[in-house]
């Protein structure tokens, strides 16, 4: 990034980007770049520079050799990325871990100290709980007024930090220990203030039976033997096979202490299916990770893979899975890809005529930024999907940067995004702008890079498409604005936004007249004539539906184009609702209107519309 501002709390006063490296060779090492502003760090709370820039660092003191950090760049890769650069050196015995807390010490400008001389007070131990203070490698030591002192090994974890102040309430200071020191610490404080009471005071001569856990002694082989049977497999293929003939999204596989369920999500609502036996979790959440080559043995960590499944001789269905450790077992959920299900006719989404002519007048621009907004299931991908095979011809050059690829489209370039090696949104974005592209596609704009690099790449030439996690269009605006964009930016790079929803479709083949008061749509959002005159439907349940009234769902659209008059309301520093009276007035259709549009054309019912948009 071209910025190189200098954070605070640096003593040498280099940023963590724009150091002037010696070592031409570094380029070498793939490292992965962060760059915080620093704004509001102090001697004891330093601004988190990158890994790149500690390594040059070390390197330029000769504290390490440039093979050696190539090694430790290895290892920190083969761990997941789990592994700091500093605490890997010295597991490699490249540094002395003394050496690199002085190291550490001098560089961010903070006291070292030797946990282990310490004498930490319980009530000062019991403030932060083992489980965060294992994940991010600290222990606190002390409290001064409102500042809690905490010995950390990487003193530049700014997450951390934000999850004690989070937890505590308190101001983090921050004193940096070996790795080695903090967990002997960790061991001896942590197993005083946990020791068991002895239940024998307590139950004297009562009649008790200690239930051993059954995470403990698991037999891998003889699980993974169990996960072979006939019933299990036979089990597994039936949930997957009648999710799909369901119409289902999810499958969610859940353990609970007395029972065992499965529920699918159909139609973006979740029904229960079935209660397996219980005694059958542990090979049927086995069976699911050997199709997707997940580790079984690996209990204790969330884990994400995939399946293809092949049905019939042309048709191909992809579950993503996620596997998720919960207090009585591996909770799992499936997301279903069913390409044959995938919907690209932009005019048999839900697009009203207006709002659709809206939007492919903004994809088909030559330059600028496009966003869709809306909560996760709600739609997003279809609609870019759809955008970006209306767009994909023989002269367009198009990337996407996606997180995970969903499906795979013919003719467009798709990057599945690995964080584990550093392959982020914002990487691949900049990648993209060397490969020559008309169209960039990015899965979701998360962060101040990743929006920065968009922002740059619409107003250099490349039509952007993107996401965001935000309730309406105009919230967006300051969506942007508070990841840090200035404001001229967004008002020069934005083209359209566009917000959108999935509301069930009443069911055809049980779909009747319900009568409804018009005080009820009036309260919905409706004028009273518009209420009077409306029939309202509803769907009385059928086989076809599984009794719920509804099969399908239709998209809700809210398309807000960023004309003239809404730029300079931009400009002027206007807020999210003062921004959606504005694009009401000069013709923008809202969720709720769009829904009650569907409502009066007997598309959808009155319940769902006020399950799926809140009120104007």
């Amino acid at each position: 990034m071209a910025d190189q501002t200098k954070p605070t709390g640096r003593p040498d006063g280099l940023g963590s980007q724009g150091i002037a490296s010696p070592m031409s060779d570094l380029s070498k090492l793939e490292l992965r770049h962060m760059e915080l502003s620093g704004a509001g760090a102090t001697a004891h709370t330093p601004a988190k520079i990158d890994t790149a820039g500690l390594g040059e660092l070390l390197l330029r003191e000769k504290v390490v050799s440039l093979s050696q950090l190539e090694d430790a760049q290895r290892e920190i890769q083969r761990a997941g990325g789990r592994l700091g650069l500093g605490n890997t050196l010295a597991k490699l015995g490249y540094v002395e871990e003394q050496q690199l807390v002085q190291f550490l010490s001098r560089q961010y400008g903070v006291p070292s100290v030797d946990v282990g001389e310490v004498e930490i007070p319980k009530d000062v131990v019991d403030l932060i709980p083992r489980s965060v203070a294992d994940r991010h490698c600290l222990i606190p030591v002390n409290k001064a007024g409102s500042s809690l002192i905490v010995a950390m090994a990487d003193p530049s974890n700014i997450y951390a930090m934000d999850d004690i102040k989070f937890l505590t309430g308190f101001n983090v200071e921050v004193v940096v220990a070996s790795e080695s020191a903090i967990r002997k610490a960790q061991e001896r404080f942590y197993q005083e203030t946990e020791q068991s009471t002895d239940f024998n005071d307590l139950i004297g001569e009562a009649e008790v039976e200690l239930q051993r856990s059954e995470e403990r002694g698991i037999d891998l082989e003889a699980l993974e033997r169990s996960t072979e049977e006939a019933p299990v497999v036979k089990l597994v293929n039936l949930i997957l096979v009648d999710a799909i003939k369901r119409g289902a999204s999810d499958i969610h596989i859940e353990p609970y202490e007395k029972e065992f369920r499965v529920r699918y999500r159909v139609d973006g609502v979740l029904h229960q299916i079935m209660t397996p036996p219980l005694k059958l979790k542990d090979a049927i959440t086995s069976r699911l990770k050997i199709m997707s080559e997940l580790d079984i043995a690996e209990r204790r960590l969330p884990q994400d893979g995939r399946i293809k499944l092949v049905m019939g001789k042309e048709r191909e269905v992809d579950f993503r899975v996620s596997v998720l450790p919960t207090l009585f077992g591996e909770k799992v959920v499936l997301r279903i890809l069913d390409k044959s299900s995938l919907q690209l006719d932009m005019t048999k989404l839900g697009f009203d005529a207006e709002p659709l002519q809206k939007f492919q007048n903004a994809i088909h621009q030559p330059f600028g930024m496009v966003l869709v907004t809306g909560p996760t299931g709600s739609g997003k991908t279809t609609t870019l999907y759809s955008a970006l095979q209306e767009l994909n011809k023989i002269s367009e050059n198009i990337c996407t940067a996606e997180d995970p690829v969903e499906f795979n489209l013919p003719g467009i370039n798709q990057v599945q995004m690995n964080d584990n090696i550093g392959l982020n949104f914002a990487t691949a974005l900049r990648s993209f702008l060397r490969q020559d592209p008309d169209i960039i596609m990015v899965g979701e704009i998360r962060d101040f890079e990743t929006a920065e690099i968009g922002v740059k790449a619409a107003l250099t030439g490349h039509l952007v498409l993107s996401t965001l996690h935000t309730n309406d269009a105009p919230s967006t605006i300051n969506r942007l604005l508070n990841m840090g964009i200035e404001p001229f930016l967004v008002v020069a790079s934005l083209n359209l936004i566009l917000a959108q929803r999935l509301a069930r479709k009443i069911c055809k083949d049980c779909k009747e007249p319900v009568d409804i008061a018009p005080e009820v749509l009036m309260d919905a959002g409706m004028s009273e004539s518009e209420a009077k005159g409306t029939q309202p439907f509803r769907g009385g349940g059928c086989r076809m539906c599984n009794d719920t009234g509804y099969k399908g769902r239709i998209a809700l659209y809210e398309v807000m184009p960023m004309n003239d008059e809404l730029k300079e309301c931009v400009l002027q520093g206007y807020s999210s609702i003062e921004l959606k009276r504005e694009a009401i007035r000069i013709g923008m259709q809202t969720l709720r209107q769009a829904g009650l549009k569907k409502i009066r054309e007997g598309v959808t019912t009155v319940e769902e519309i006020l399950r799926v948009t809140r009120a104007d």
